[in-house]
């Protein structure tokens, strides 16, 4: 490798004194007027704008910007000493394509000098004569060479001449589609369409084969007259996997050139440069001088002055042909200057003056490579939907910083707008080290400190490229990106803070996120969490279970002296008491005060059931999550979770796969006991959930289902030798331990001793687990009857969180235990003693605490009582507030007797059912519509064909959750039916097994390679509402991180708070204000984040159902076809009523002056086109819709 010797001296512009004489120039060089320039208008915008003010301040020289309509807010126009609007009422493109405003410009405020920048008229001869006609300078080429190397064809002339190597192409630029066929019949594909007036990739594309060519054509055409006014076009043939090397070269007035090195800008998309390097590494030195002498040569060629660049093309035997020149400055320039130490835009302003380049002592012997430089064009464009451009306000900008980095930028700063109008670079960032992986190194640390928030950048794709091996070792070409598939495995930024930023000014905007039965704000106070140990809990139950297995466990639990309690308060008790509300969030805070203090409990029941549901769908928590996190903290007590049997933690069947695939991931993630239940006791729906739960390895609790009462002889349906021989059949099929699972608080004293007795008579090695709800008040006298009879465990929960439709008080069965033989505090072996009552009371105190936070749904606003008519009605617990609940929000409250009283009918009609859910949910839609129409049992049964029931009644009466026991009522099942179809046997019986591997992927395409095999089975169970919370969550982020007042109502204004996103990094958080509402119905709500003024834009729902917007394409709806981008639509190929084929155009979006062509994803007829030509569009907007 060539090594190049470190000289930094004497070239560093900023050192000419602009108050000195010229110095001499070399006897060869002819002598010109020296003029200094006093006054610079920059006739561009953005980065290049500021990069040429920023070096005429440095030299003296006042600044002139000029402006578009939509460039009002723009850096640009701030950073120049004047500013002046141009293109009034013109498209925001052509207001700087238009020569004649900003010439006017130019004369009437005394500029000297007109910078074009890069893009726009940069590369137009007319701009450049216009300039010297209305006796302005253009800091550039004369007016005849832009001309000349601006024509790609004559410039390709001017080559040959030179002799100059070039690619086979044609000698002028090409007037129809004809021509492009000739040339390809000629030479073969690929070929490739240029811009014959412009570069920046725009007009620029490859094509493969012949039926590409006549789209490709008429798309290189159009975008090559939006970009530069004239769509001409020149074609080549194409040279694959080659590099892209260019050479700077700088001339002056007097006829010296010289070559200021190459750059390596080989790493490309869509042929617009993505990263760029300088020098270019391992470049043969031979080579590199035959670059260089060329660029050289064919600048003297055509009388070359000021900066510019010579593009070559070097295929993989190490030839080069030549392709453009660009008169200009390039987009890189600045890796140039940091490696030889040579301010271009100085050195352009002073060859604009008449300085040679000796008088600024640039000569070829002085110019010297020092390191290397990398560039990265950080762009608001979104890699993984093919960089496609992003529009809207920057929230949050913090740059990458430090030694060896340099940062060019415009519109990077907070509050920005990034709109469609114009080119998608927001910054410019460049690294200099002394060797091509330190710069890569400096590269990757700075980009690894930005922060953008608010619009999509291409940082993380560039992230992957300075990490990739072949990048680091300088072995790429052109296809280095479509051939590395796997940098566009993007890492997706967390942007945490700014997610929840979002979301608390959702709701101080619009409310609460989760509906809210009752008018009551959460308690100001915070519940105390008692002080907990340091160091590892004491061994529990759970350290048997790991040591001994099930079998093992269930010994030791049948073994214990004392009586056991299972604590519901993380589970039932909350689906009870709290419409299952309580979030992980308090559930965390009080955890390891359980695992240090209860340590001797049987199991605590924190899954499962009714949670599973609502913590996606209403929490927007990962259920799994949660087991997770409290394992994590629990790690001595055994789990127990609620099994519905064949319908798992759902409301449905599913095919076995799933049921079992699910215990298996529970099992994995910490679960323990499964309790596994049958809403009608179907025994063969309970068998396949105890095989599931069996074969995963967790302990099988087998539960049936209680109703009706054993110690009443009238009562005969569901007598005690009923519920004996299911426990015959359950214990025969291998259940570890047997569960009486009383949902509606049922059982009477008398009957526990008869039911239990009986159970222990028959199974004296059987661990017995009872589990009821106190909706009666009888709770604590019913367990202790069952303890008295021979019951091993009985559920209870803290007491602040007990009574009602809730378990027990967990304090009221210690005390009443206590120095008995039930003693809860007896210790089992190896272990500490019991459940002591002191830690109850600041276990109970915690929880009334935390009860008030969710004063919105707790059941005592509409019910300050349990009842004992729970013994007639047999409404299980949780479902008892929820009809509570439901009746109020109906204003049927004073009519809830009247509810209880239909679904007593309501039972009977459907046969008298075992009442779980869910089934239980059946008999209270059936009451609610007995209610609503005012029917009682007879008329219901008498109108039963022409009734139109609830769909959950007429799936039961079909046999989708099973066959009841008596079974189904008749005639009412056929009144119902019909000809409906009838399911026979088990249901997930004839369902087929679900492709999880397909699921998977199709979790993947749209969520992305986050998605983890616990999400896949809660796509399998709630595939709508874990669509739901996966789309919520990336938008409003970590939610479990807010308490839960902030959670449910967000921050008062003023109010100053913590959030602790993790260890060790906590968020300070002040609500400042909300404005008022603007035309996009939205709202700007203002914070003050870490010390830093933040704000974002919320959207009011309740003014918008006022306001009309463009409908959005649904995503899970593959016919609604949006727009990929934010863009305007410049040609819609299609019409309603069209056939289109899948990958067929439908229509064509220009944004940034890049076209991009939105192709159908599926075959079928468009129903309706929901946009017009020149329509405005943002992201997700619906263009048409195919069936």
């Amino acid at each position: 490798m060539l090594k190049f010797q470190t000289i930094r001296g004497g070239l560093r512009l900023l050192g000419i004194r602009r108050t000195s004489t010229a110095p001499a120039a070399s006897p060869s060089v002819r002598r010109l007027e020296y003029k200094p320039i006093k006054k610079v208008m920059v006739a561009n915008r953005g980065e290049i704008a500021i990069r040429v003010f920023r070096a005429c301040t440095e030299l003296g020289i006042r600044t002139v910007a000029v402006y578009s309509e939509q460039d009002t807010g723009q850096m640009h126009r701030q950073k120049a000493d004047e500013a002046y609007l141009i293109g009034r009422g013109l498209a925001p493109v052509q207001a700087y394509l238009h020569i004649p405003d900003i010439i006017k410009v130019a004369k009437e405020n005394n500029v000297d000098a007109v910078h074009p920048g890069y893009g726009f008229l940069s590369e137009r001869a007319d701009f450049a004569q216009a300039c010297q006609d209305a006796g302005v300078r253009f800091i550039g080429p004369s007016p005849e060479v832009v001309r000349k190397m601006g024509d790609k064809v004559e410039a390709r002339a001017i080559a040959i001449a030179a002799g100059v190597p070039v690619v086979p192409g044609t000698d002028a630029p090409i007037t129809s589609l004809h021509e492009a066929h000739h040339f390809s019949n000629t030479y073969g594909f690929p070929i490739i369409f240029k811009a014959a007036y412009g570069g920046g990739g725009r007009g620029m594309r490859v094509v493969q084969s012949y039926e590409e060519l006549e789209e490709n054509y008429t798309r290189a055409y159009s975008e090559a007259l939006a970009a530069f006014g004239n769509g001409a076009l020149f074609v080549e043939k194409f040279i694959e996997k080659p590099r892209h090397i260019e050479v700077q070269i700088l001339g002056d007035q007097y006829g010296n050139i010289l070559h200021l090195y190459e750059r390596d800008c080989s790493i490309q998309r869509r042929h617009q440069k993505v990263v760029e390097i300088a020098p270019a590494a391992h470049l043969d030195p031979q080579l590199r001088s035959r670059l260089t002498s060329d660029s050289v040569k064919l600048a003297k060629q055509v009388g070359y002055e000021n900066a510019g660049t010579v593009e070559f093309l070097v295929d993989k035997y190490g030839k080069h042909y030549f392709i453009e020149v660009n008169s200009r400055l390039q987009v890189e320039h600045t890796v140039t200057e940091e490696i030889t130490d040579v301010d271009l835009v100085h050195a352009q302003i002073h060859v604009a003056e008449g300085r040679s380049l000796p008088d600024l002592g640039l000569r070829q012997e002085n110019i010297r490579i020092n390191g290397c430089a990398i560039q990265c064009r950080v762009t608001t464009e979104d890699p993984s939907r093919s960089f496609q451009p992003d529009t809207g306000r920057i929230e949050v900008f913090r740059s990458g910083e430090g030694m060896g980095i340099r940062l060019d930028n415009a519109s990077a700063f907070q509050g920005a707008v990034i709109s469609p109008h114009y080119d998608s670079l927001l910054v410019k960032v460049i690294a200099h080290g002394k060797d091509h992986p330190t710069a890569a190194t400096k590269m990757s640390r700075a980009l690894a400190e930005f922060r953008v928030r608010g619009v999509k950048t291409n940082i993380p794709f560039l992230q992957n490229v300075l990490n990739n091996q072949q990048f680091l070792a300088g072995t790429v070409d052109t296809q280095f990106i479509d051939e590395n598939p796997e940098l566009f495995q993007l890492r997706p930024a967390q942007n945490r803070a700014q997610k929840l930023l979002h979301y608390l000014g959702h709701v101080m905007v619009n409310g609460p996120t989760t509906p809210i039965p009752v008018k009551a704000s959460p308690s100001p106070t915070d519940p105390i969490v008692p002080v907990v140990p340091i160091g590892l809990p004491p061994a529990g139950f759970r350290d048997i279970l790991l040591r001994e297995g099930p079998e093992g466990f269930a010994r030791a639990v049948r073994n214990h002296q004392g009586l056991l309690l299972m604590d519901t308060t993380f589970r039932d008790a909350h689906q009870s008491l709290l419409a299952t509300r309580v979030r992980t969030h308090d559930l965390k805070k009080i955890s390891p005060y359980v695992a240090h203090n209860f340590s001797k409990l049987f199991s605590i029941e924190n899954w499962g059931g009714a949670t599973f549901d609502v913590a996606m769908r209403f929490l927007y928590e990962c259920p799994w999550r949660r087991l997770q996190e409290l394992r994590e903290l629990v790690p001595n007590i055994p789990f127990q979770m609620l099994l519905r049997g064949a319908n798992a933690v759902g409301y449905t069947n599913y095919p076995d796969n799933v049921v079992f695939k699910f215990c298996e991931v529970a099992k994995e993630n910490g679960m323990d006991v499964f309790r596994v239940f049958d809403s009608l006791n179907y025994l063969p729906n309970l068998l396949l959930g105890m095989e599931a739960a069996g074969s995963a390895g967790g302990v099988v609790e087998a539960a049936i289902s209680y109703t009706g009462d054993v110690a009443d002889p009238s009562r005969t349906k569901y007598s005690l030798q009923y519920y004996m021989g299911l426990a015959e059949e359950l214990v025969r099929a291998g259940t570890h331990i047997l569960c009486i699972k009383d949902m509606a608080g049922l059982l009477k004293p008398t009957a526990c001793t008869m039911l239990v007795t009986s159970l222990r008579d028959r199974f004296p090695d059987l661990p017995l687990h009872i589990h009821t709800h106190d909706t009666s008040g009888a709770g604590v006298a019913a367990m202790l009857a069952c303890a008295h009879a021979g019951a091993d465990v009985v559920d209870v929960a803290a007491d602040s969180m007990s009574g009602m439709t809730s378990q027990p008080s967990m304090g009221a069965l210690v005390a009443c235990t206590r120095g008995t033989p039930l003693d809860t505090a007896l210790s089992a072996s190896g272990l500490p003693a019991g459940v002591p009552l002191d830690r109850v009371f600041d276990y109970s105190e915690y929880w009334e605490g935390a009860r008030g936070l969710y004063a919105a749904f707790d059941c005592t606003a509409t019910m300050k009582s349990g009842n004992s008519d729970v013994y007639e009605n047999e409404i299980p617990g949780g479902q008892y507030t929820n009809l509570h609940f439901q009746a109020y929000s109906m204003g049927l409250g004073s009519k809830f007797k009247e509810v209880k009283k239909a679904y007593v009918e309501a039972n009977q009609m459907l046969g008298d059912l075992i009442k779980v859910t869910p089934s239980s949910k059946i008999v209270g839609d059936l009451a609610q519509f007995m209610v609503q129409n005012g029917l009682s049992r007879a008329e219901a049964e008498a109108q039963a064909e022409e009734l139109s029931f609830p769909r959950s009644v007429v799936e039961f009466l079909q046999g989708y959750i099973g066959v009841p026991h008596g079974g189904f009522p008749e005639p009412l099942r056929s009144k119902v039916l019909k000809d409906l179809p009838r399911v026979e046997g088990r249901p997930g019986a004839s369902l087929p097994p679900l492709d999880l591997q397909a699921l998977e992927k199709g979790l993947i395409e749209r969520h992305g390679e986050e998605v983890t095999p616990e999400d896949v089975l809660s796509a399998a169970m709630y595939p709508d509402v874990f669509a739901h919370f996966k789309d919520f969550t990336a938008t409003f982020g970590p939610l479990d991180s807010l308490n839960t007042r902030l959670f449910l109502q967000g921050p008062k204004i003023a109010e100053e708070f913590e959030v602790e996103l993790e260890r060790g990094k906590t968020l300070h958080i002040k609500a400042l204000a909300i404005s008022d509402l603007n035309r996009a119905g939205q709202r700007q709500v203002f914070f003050e984040l870490n010390g830093q003024l933040r704000s974002i834009l919320v959207k009011d729902t309740q003014a918008m159902k006022e306001m009309h917007f463009h409908p959005k394409a649904l995503k899970d709806v593959k016919g609604q076809i949006g727009a990929p981008m934010p863009g305007k639509v410049i040609d819609i190929k299609v019409a309603a009523g069209d056939k289109v084929t899948k990958g067929q155009p439908l229509c064509v979006l220009s944004a940034m002056k890049m076209e991009t062509v939105v192709t159908s994803p599926v075959e079928g007829t468009v129903r309706k086109v929901h946009v017009t030509t020149d329509m405005t569009l943002e992201g997700d907007d619906l263009i048409l819709e195919i069936e």
